[in-house]
Protein backbone atom coordinates (compact mmCIF):
# COMPACT_ATOMS: atom_id res chain seq x y z
CA UNK A 1 0.00 0.00 0.00
CA UNK A 2 2.86 2.36 0.89
CA UNK A 3 4.52 1.79 -2.51
CA UNK A 4 1.30 2.45 -4.40
CA UNK A 5 0.78 5.70 -2.50
CA UNK A 6 4.36 6.70 -3.27
CA UNK A 7 3.79 6.06 -6.97
CA UNK A 8 0.61 8.11 -6.92
CA UNK A 9 2.37 10.99 -5.16
CA UNK A 10 5.25 10.96 -7.65
CA UNK A 11 2.96 11.02 -10.70
CA UNK A 12 0.87 13.87 -9.31
CA UNK A 13 3.99 15.93 -8.49
CA UNK A 14 5.46 15.21 -11.91
CA UNK A 15 2.39 16.22 -13.88
CA UNK A 16 1.67 19.37 -11.89
CA UNK A 17 5.04 20.94 -11.06
CA UNK A 18 7.30 19.84 -13.87
CA UNK A 19 6.90 22.97 -15.97
CA UNK A 20 10.03 25.09 -16.18
CA UNK A 21 10.22 28.70 -17.29
CA UNK A 22 12.37 29.07 -20.39
CA UNK A 23 15.44 31.29 -20.36
CA UNK A 24 15.62 32.78 -23.85
CA UNK A 25 18.96 34.53 -23.28
CA UNK A 26 20.82 31.18 -23.46
CA UNK A 27 18.98 30.34 -26.66
CA UNK A 28 19.82 33.76 -28.11
CA UNK A 29 23.51 33.27 -27.28
CA UNK A 30 23.58 30.13 -29.41
CA UNK A 31 22.09 32.04 -32.33
CA UNK A 32 24.57 34.89 -31.88
CA UNK A 33 27.48 32.45 -31.82
CA UNK A 34 26.27 30.64 -34.96
CA UNK A 35 25.95 33.97 -36.76
CA UNK A 36 29.36 35.13 -35.59
CA UNK A 37 31.33 32.10 -36.78
CA UNK A 38 29.30 31.19 -39.87
CA UNK A 39 31.62 30.52 -42.87
CA UNK A 40 28.77 31.41 -45.23
CA UNK A 41 28.36 34.84 -43.63
CA UNK A 42 32.12 35.42 -43.73
CA UNK A 43 32.05 34.58 -47.43
CA UNK A 44 29.19 37.01 -48.05
CA UNK A 45 30.96 39.75 -46.09
CA UNK A 46 34.01 39.26 -48.30
CA UNK A 47 31.72 39.39 -51.33
CA UNK A 48 30.36 42.73 -50.10
CA UNK A 49 33.91 44.08 -49.80
CA UNK A 50 34.58 42.95 -53.37
CA UNK A 51 31.45 44.66 -54.68
CA UNK A 52 32.41 47.84 -52.83
CA UNK A 53 35.86 47.80 -54.42
CA UNK A 54 34.34 47.50 -57.89
CA UNK A 55 32.61 50.86 -57.55
CA UNK A 56 35.88 52.76 -57.85
CA UNK A 57 37.10 50.53 -60.67
CA UNK A 58 34.35 51.55 -63.08
CA UNK A 59 33.37 55.03 -62.01
CA UNK A 60 36.57 57.02 -62.43
CA UNK A 61 38.29 58.60 -65.42
CA UNK A 62 40.56 56.33 -67.47
CA UNK A 63 44.28 56.91 -67.12
CA UNK A 64 45.71 59.76 -69.20
CA UNK A 65 47.92 58.95 -72.18
CA UNK A 66 51.50 60.26 -72.36
CA UNK A 67 52.88 60.52 -75.89
CA UNK A 68 56.55 60.82 -76.83
CA UNK A 69 57.58 61.16 -80.49
CA UNK A 70 59.68 62.68 -83.25
CA UNK A 71 58.16 64.91 -85.95
CA UNK A 72 59.43 65.46 -89.51
CA UNK A 73 62.82 63.91 -88.97
CA UNK A 74 64.74 63.84 -92.36
CA UNK A 75 65.70 60.31 -93.35
CA UNK A 76 68.80 61.36 -95.30
CA UNK A 77 70.60 62.54 -92.18
CA UNK A 78 68.34 61.91 -89.22
CA UNK A 79 69.51 65.30 -87.98
CA UNK A 80 67.45 67.45 -85.63
CA UNK A 81 69.18 70.63 -86.92
CA UNK A 82 68.64 70.21 -90.67
CA UNK A 83 64.94 71.13 -91.14
CA UNK A 84 62.90 73.77 -89.29
CA UNK A 85 59.86 71.42 -89.16
CA UNK A 86 61.75 68.77 -87.19
CA UNK A 87 60.88 68.54 -83.56
CA UNK A 88 60.66 66.35 -80.46
CA UNK A 89 57.10 65.91 -79.26
CA UNK A 90 55.73 65.41 -75.75
CA UNK A 91 51.96 64.99 -75.57
CA UNK A 92 49.38 64.34 -72.89
CA UNK A 93 45.75 63.35 -73.57
CA UNK A 94 42.78 62.54 -71.38
CA UNK A 95 39.44 60.96 -72.34
CA UNK A 96 36.33 62.41 -70.69
CA UNK A 97 33.06 60.46 -70.88
CA UNK A 98 29.87 62.37 -71.64
CA UNK A 99 28.80 64.36 -68.57
CA UNK A 100 26.82 62.22 -66.13
CA UNK A 101 28.03 58.87 -67.50
CA UNK A 102 30.54 58.13 -64.72
CA UNK A 103 28.08 59.07 -61.97
CA UNK A 104 25.47 56.81 -63.60
CA UNK A 105 27.94 53.91 -63.68
CA UNK A 106 28.92 54.58 -60.05
CA UNK A 107 25.29 54.71 -58.93
CA UNK A 108 24.52 51.39 -60.63
CA UNK A 109 27.63 49.69 -59.21
CA UNK A 110 26.90 50.90 -55.67
CA UNK A 111 23.64 48.93 -55.66
CA UNK A 112 25.69 45.69 -55.63
CA UNK A 113 26.67 46.34 -52.02
CA UNK A 114 23.00 46.70 -51.09
CA UNK A 115 22.17 43.44 -52.86
CA UNK A 116 24.92 41.56 -51.01
CA UNK A 117 23.85 43.17 -47.74
CA UNK A 118 20.40 41.66 -48.22
CA UNK A 119 22.00 38.29 -48.97
CA UNK A 120 23.80 38.60 -45.62
CA UNK A 121 20.57 39.49 -43.81
CA UNK A 122 18.74 36.58 -45.43
CA UNK A 123 21.56 34.21 -44.45
CA UNK A 124 21.39 35.52 -40.87
CA UNK A 125 17.65 34.78 -40.81
CA UNK A 126 18.27 31.31 -42.23
CA UNK A 127 20.88 30.57 -39.55
CA UNK A 128 18.46 31.79 -36.88
CA UNK A 129 15.78 29.47 -38.25
CA UNK A 130 18.14 26.47 -38.45
CA UNK A 131 19.47 26.94 -34.92
CA UNK A 132 15.95 27.47 -33.58
CA UNK A 133 14.61 24.36 -35.30
CA UNK A 134 17.43 22.13 -34.05
CA UNK A 135 17.19 23.63 -30.58
CA UNK A 136 13.43 23.04 -30.34
CA UNK A 137 13.81 19.47 -31.60
CA UNK A 138 16.55 18.81 -29.05
CA UNK A 139 14.35 20.23 -26.30
CA UNK A 140 11.48 17.96 -27.36
CA UNK A 141 13.64 14.83 -27.48
CA UNK A 142 15.00 15.54 -24.02
CA UNK A 143 11.54 16.17 -22.67
CA UNK A 144 10.27 12.95 -24.27
CA UNK A 145 13.31 11.15 -22.86
CA UNK A 146 12.61 12.50 -19.40
CA UNK A 147 8.96 11.43 -19.60
CA UNK A 148 10.02 7.98 -20.75
CA UNK A 149 12.59 7.59 -17.99
CA UNK A 150 10.06 8.68 -15.37
CA UNK A 151 7.58 6.26 -16.89
CA UNK A 152 10.11 3.47 -16.64
CA UNK A 153 10.79 4.28 -12.97
CA UNK A 154 7.09 4.18 -12.21
CA UNK A 155 6.71 0.87 -14.03
CA UNK A 156 9.60 -0.56 -12.04
CA UNK A 157 7.94 0.64 -8.83
CA UNK A 158 4.69 -0.96 -9.91
CA UNK A 159 6.54 -4.12 -10.92
CA UNK A 160 7.86 -4.45 -7.35
CA UNK A 161 4.32 -4.17 -6.02
CA UNK A 162 2.98 -6.70 -8.51
CA UNK A 163 5.86 -9.06 -7.74
CA UNK A 164 5.05 -8.83 -4.04
CA UNK A 165 1.38 -9.49 -4.71
CA UNK A 166 2.28 -12.39 -6.98
CA UNK A 167 4.26 -14.08 -4.21
CA UNK A 168 1.18 -14.00 -2.00
CA UNK A 169 -1.08 -15.07 -4.83
CA UNK A 170 -3.01 -11.78 -5.02
CA UNK A 171 -1.71 -10.89 -8.49
CA UNK A 172 -1.66 -13.06 -11.59
CA UNK A 173 1.38 -14.12 -13.59
CA UNK A 174 -0.17 -12.30 -16.58
CA UNK A 175 0.05 -9.02 -14.69
CA UNK A 176 3.69 -9.65 -13.86
CA UNK A 177 4.53 -10.47 -17.49
CA UNK A 178 2.57 -7.44 -18.69
CA UNK A 179 4.51 -5.00 -16.54
CA UNK A 180 7.86 -6.56 -17.53
CA UNK A 181 6.88 -6.24 -21.18
CA UNK A 182 6.01 -2.59 -20.71
CA UNK A 183 9.39 -1.98 -19.05
CA UNK A 184 11.14 -3.61 -22.01
CA UNK A 185 9.16 -1.51 -24.48
CA UNK A 186 9.89 1.73 -22.66
CA UNK A 187 13.59 0.80 -22.42
CA UNK A 188 13.71 0.35 -26.20
CA UNK A 189 12.00 3.71 -26.65
CA UNK A 190 14.53 5.37 -24.35
CA UNK A 191 17.45 4.05 -26.42
CA UNK A 192 15.80 5.28 -29.61
CA UNK A 193 15.29 8.75 -28.11
CA UNK A 194 18.90 8.87 -26.93
CA UNK A 195 20.08 8.05 -30.43
CA UNK A 196 17.92 10.78 -31.94
CA UNK A 197 19.08 13.23 -29.28
CA UNK A 198 22.74 12.60 -30.18
CA UNK A 199 21.96 13.07 -33.85
CA UNK A 200 20.19 16.41 -33.37
CA UNK A 201 22.87 17.55 -30.91
CA UNK A 202 25.54 16.83 -33.54
CA UNK A 203 23.56 18.79 -36.14
CA UNK A 204 23.23 21.76 -33.80
CA UNK A 205 26.92 21.66 -32.90
CA UNK A 206 27.82 21.61 -36.60
CA UNK A 207 26.12 24.99 -36.94
CA UNK A 208 28.37 26.23 -34.13
CA UNK A 209 31.52 24.61 -35.58
CA UNK A 210 31.91 22.52 -32.43
CA UNK A 211 32.69 18.92 -31.67
CA UNK A 212 29.53 16.88 -32.45
CA UNK A 213 28.96 15.88 -28.84
CA UNK A 214 29.72 19.17 -27.11
CA UNK A 215 27.17 19.60 -24.35
CA UNK A 216 24.36 22.10 -24.99
CA UNK A 217 21.83 22.95 -22.31
CA UNK A 218 18.22 23.34 -23.42
CA UNK A 219 15.21 24.91 -21.80
CA UNK A 220 11.62 23.74 -21.85
CA UNK A 221 8.93 25.77 -23.58
CA UNK A 222 5.74 25.03 -21.71
CA UNK A 223 4.27 28.52 -21.74
CA UNK A 224 4.31 29.48 -25.41
CA UNK A 225 2.78 32.62 -26.89
CA UNK A 226 0.34 31.99 -29.69
CA UNK A 227 0.68 34.12 -32.81
CA UNK A 228 -2.49 35.72 -34.14
CA UNK A 229 -1.77 36.85 -37.69
CA UNK A 230 -3.40 36.64 -41.12
CA UNK A 231 -1.98 35.86 -44.55
CA UNK A 232 -2.46 39.48 -45.62
CA UNK A 233 -0.49 40.71 -42.62
CA UNK A 234 2.29 38.23 -43.37
CA UNK A 235 2.35 39.42 -46.98
CA UNK A 236 2.68 43.05 -45.86
CA UNK A 237 5.44 42.21 -43.38
CA UNK A 238 7.39 40.20 -45.95
CA UNK A 239 7.31 43.13 -48.38
CA UNK A 240 8.80 45.33 -45.66
CA UNK A 241 11.28 43.02 -43.94
CA UNK A 242 12.18 39.97 -46.07
CA UNK A 243 15.79 40.48 -47.25
CA UNK A 244 15.32 38.16 -50.22
CA UNK A 245 12.55 40.35 -51.62
CA UNK A 246 14.58 43.48 -50.90
CA UNK A 247 17.48 41.93 -52.82
CA UNK A 248 15.27 41.36 -55.86
CA UNK A 249 14.00 44.94 -55.65
CA UNK A 250 17.60 46.21 -55.51
CA UNK A 251 18.50 44.03 -58.52
CA UNK A 252 15.63 45.61 -60.47
CA UNK A 253 16.84 49.03 -59.38
CA UNK A 254 20.36 48.19 -60.56
CA UNK A 255 19.03 47.11 -63.98
CA UNK A 256 17.19 50.43 -64.23
CA UNK A 257 20.35 52.37 -63.33
CA UNK A 258 22.38 50.30 -65.79
CA UNK A 259 19.84 51.20 -68.47
CA UNK A 260 20.36 54.86 -67.66
CA UNK A 261 24.15 54.41 -67.87
CA UNK A 262 23.88 52.48 -71.14
CA UNK A 263 21.78 55.24 -72.68
CA UNK A 264 24.73 57.57 -72.11
CA UNK A 265 26.59 55.59 -74.81
CA UNK A 266 24.35 57.29 -77.37
CA UNK A 267 26.24 60.48 -76.54
CA UNK A 268 29.87 61.20 -77.53
CA UNK A 269 32.94 60.98 -75.36
CA UNK A 270 35.58 63.72 -75.47
CA UNK A 271 39.36 63.58 -75.57
CA UNK A 272 41.50 66.57 -74.66
CA UNK A 273 45.09 66.48 -75.85
CA UNK A 274 48.04 68.81 -75.17
CA UNK A 275 51.24 68.62 -77.22
CA UNK A 276 54.57 70.42 -76.97
CA UNK A 277 57.21 70.30 -79.76
CA UNK A 278 60.86 71.05 -79.03
CA UNK A 279 62.85 72.40 -82.03
CA UNK A 280 66.63 72.73 -82.41
CA UNK A 281 68.69 75.59 -83.92
CA UNK A 282 69.13 75.24 -87.70
CA UNK A 283 72.78 74.42 -88.31
CA UNK A 284 73.10 76.03 -91.76
CA UNK A 285 72.23 79.60 -90.80
CA UNK A 286 72.31 79.38 -87.00
CA UNK A 287 68.61 80.31 -86.84
CA UNK A 288 67.06 79.77 -83.40
CA UNK A 289 63.60 78.24 -83.79
CA UNK A 290 60.66 78.62 -81.39
CA UNK A 291 58.97 75.59 -79.85
CA UNK A 292 55.35 74.68 -80.75
CA UNK A 293 52.40 74.14 -78.40
CA UNK A 294 49.23 72.41 -79.62
CA UNK A 295 45.79 71.75 -78.16
CA UNK A 296 43.44 69.11 -79.58
CA UNK A 297 39.89 68.10 -78.79
CA UNK A 298 38.54 64.77 -80.01
CA UNK A 299 34.88 63.78 -80.13
CA UNK A 300 33.78 60.16 -80.53
CA UNK A 301 31.01 59.42 -83.02
CA UNK A 302 28.39 57.15 -81.38
CA UNK A 303 27.11 55.53 -84.57
CA UNK A 304 25.68 52.48 -82.77
CA UNK A 305 27.15 50.04 -85.28
CA UNK A 306 25.13 46.84 -85.44
CA UNK A 307 22.80 48.19 -82.73
CA UNK A 308 25.40 47.44 -80.02
CA UNK A 309 24.28 50.33 -77.83
CA UNK A 310 20.53 49.94 -78.34
CA UNK A 311 20.75 46.18 -77.70
CA UNK A 312 22.56 46.88 -74.44
CA UNK A 313 19.77 49.22 -73.38
CA UNK A 314 17.17 46.63 -74.34
CA UNK A 315 19.04 44.03 -72.28
CA UNK A 316 18.67 46.08 -69.12
CA UNK A 317 15.00 46.79 -69.89
CA UNK A 318 14.43 43.03 -70.16
CA UNK A 319 16.33 42.49 -66.89
CA UNK A 320 14.00 44.91 -65.15
CA UNK A 321 11.04 42.87 -66.34
CA UNK A 322 12.79 39.67 -65.27
CA UNK A 323 13.34 40.92 -61.72
CA UNK A 324 9.82 42.32 -61.54
CA UNK A 325 8.43 38.90 -62.50
CA UNK A 326 10.80 37.20 -60.07
CA UNK A 327 9.54 39.46 -57.29
CA UNK A 328 5.91 38.60 -58.12
CA UNK A 329 6.74 34.89 -58.30
CA UNK A 330 8.52 35.00 -54.94
CA UNK A 331 5.52 36.74 -53.37
CA UNK A 332 3.20 34.14 -54.86
CA UNK A 333 5.28 31.30 -53.37
CA UNK A 334 5.45 33.09 -50.03
CA UNK A 335 1.70 33.59 -49.91
CA UNK A 336 1.19 29.91 -50.68
CA UNK A 337 3.48 29.04 -47.75
CA UNK A 338 1.79 31.64 -45.55
CA UNK A 339 -1.64 30.13 -46.16
CA UNK A 340 -0.47 26.61 -45.33
CA UNK A 341 1.49 27.80 -42.28
CA UNK A 342 -1.36 29.86 -40.83
CA UNK A 343 -3.74 26.92 -41.21
CA UNK A 344 -1.22 24.62 -39.57
CA UNK A 345 -0.61 27.03 -36.69
CA UNK A 346 -4.34 27.36 -36.06
CA UNK A 347 -4.72 23.57 -36.10
CA UNK A 348 -1.81 23.05 -33.71
CA UNK A 349 -3.12 25.78 -31.39
CA UNK A 350 -6.53 24.13 -31.21
CA UNK A 351 -4.95 20.74 -30.52
CA UNK A 352 -2.76 22.20 -27.76
CA UNK A 353 -5.81 23.73 -26.10
CA UNK A 354 -7.65 20.42 -26.44
CA UNK A 355 -4.78 18.58 -24.77
CA UNK A 356 -4.32 21.12 -21.97
CA UNK A 357 -8.00 21.65 -21.21
CA UNK A 358 -9.30 18.15 -21.84
CA UNK A 359 -7.05 15.20 -22.57
CA UNK A 360 -4.29 15.93 -20.03
CA UNK A 361 -6.48 16.50 -16.94
CA UNK A 362 -8.73 13.62 -17.99
CA UNK A 363 -5.80 11.23 -18.38
CA UNK A 364 -4.37 12.33 -15.02
CA UNK A 365 -7.72 11.69 -13.39
CA UNK A 366 -8.05 8.36 -15.20
CA UNK A 367 -4.65 7.20 -13.98
CA UNK A 368 -5.30 8.27 -10.40
CA UNK A 369 -8.69 6.53 -10.47
CA UNK A 370 -7.27 3.33 -11.96
CA UNK A 371 -4.47 3.26 -9.40
CA UNK A 372 -6.87 3.82 -6.50
CA UNK A 373 -9.28 1.18 -7.79
CA UNK A 374 -6.47 -1.32 -8.20
CA UNK A 375 -5.49 -0.90 -4.54
CA UNK A 376 -8.90 -2.15 -3.49
CA UNK A 377 -9.00 -4.83 -6.21
CA UNK A 378 -11.83 -3.16 -8.13
CA UNK A 379 -10.00 -3.20 -11.51
CA UNK A 380 -7.36 -5.40 -13.08
CA UNK A 381 -3.74 -4.30 -13.07
CA UNK A 382 -3.75 -4.01 -16.88
CA UNK A 383 -6.08 -1.03 -16.48
CA UNK A 384 -3.40 0.72 -14.40
CA UNK A 385 -0.72 0.05 -17.01
CA UNK A 386 -2.93 1.30 -19.82
CA UNK A 387 -3.88 4.45 -17.88
CA UNK A 388 -0.22 5.17 -17.07
CA UNK A 389 0.84 4.60 -20.67
CA UNK A 390 -1.92 6.86 -21.96
CA UNK A 391 -0.95 9.64 -19.54
CA UNK A 392 2.69 9.76 -20.62
CA UNK A 393 1.77 9.55 -24.29
CA UNK A 394 -0.51 12.55 -23.88
CA UNK A 395 2.16 14.52 -22.02
CA UNK A 396 4.75 13.68 -24.68
CA UNK A 397 2.40 14.51 -27.55
CA UNK A 398 1.44 17.79 -25.92
CA UNK A 399 5.05 18.91 -25.74
CA UNK A 400 5.63 17.70 -29.30
CA UNK A 401 2.74 19.90 -30.45
CA UNK A 402 4.25 22.89 -28.66
CA UNK A 403 7.60 22.16 -30.27
CA UNK A 404 5.97 21.86 -33.70
CA UNK A 405 4.26 25.21 -33.11
CA UNK A 406 7.54 26.93 -32.26
CA UNK A 407 9.28 25.38 -35.27
CA UNK A 408 6.46 26.55 -37.54
CA UNK A 409 6.73 30.07 -36.10
CA UNK A 410 10.51 30.04 -36.69
CA UNK A 411 9.90 29.03 -40.30
CA UNK A 412 7.37 31.84 -40.73
CA UNK A 413 9.76 34.37 -39.18
CA UNK A 414 12.38 33.35 -41.73
CA UNK A 415 9.91 33.73 -44.59
CA UNK A 416 8.72 37.11 -43.31
CA UNK A 417 12.14 38.37 -42.25
CA UNK A 418 11.18 39.58 -38.79
CA UNK A 419 10.02 38.31 -35.41
CA UNK A 420 6.31 37.59 -35.00
CA UNK A 421 6.35 37.31 -31.22
CA UNK A 422 5.99 41.00 -30.43
CA UNK A 423 3.36 41.90 -33.03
Amino acid sequence: MRSINLILTVIIILTNTFYITAQPQEFDLLIEEAIKISPKLNMLRAKKDVSFSRIEQNSNLPDPMLTLGLMNLPVNSFSFTQEPMTGKIVGLSQMFPFPGKLSAISEAASVDTSIVRQEINDAVNEIRKMVSTKYFKLSYLRRALLYSEESKKLLEEIADVVSTKYTVATASQQNLIKVQLEITNISEKIEDLKSKEKSVLAELNSLLLRDPYTKIETNYFDDIIFVDISVNELDSLSRIYRPFLKGIAYAEQKARLNQNAAQKDFYPNFTLGLQYSFREEIAVNQTLLDDFFSVMVGISLPLNYGGKVSSKVEEFVSMQQLYSDQYSSALQNLNSNFGASVSQLESIEERIKLFEEGLLPQSQQNFSSALASYQVNEVDFINVIDAQDQLFKIETNLYRLKTDYLIQVAELEFLVGTSLRNL
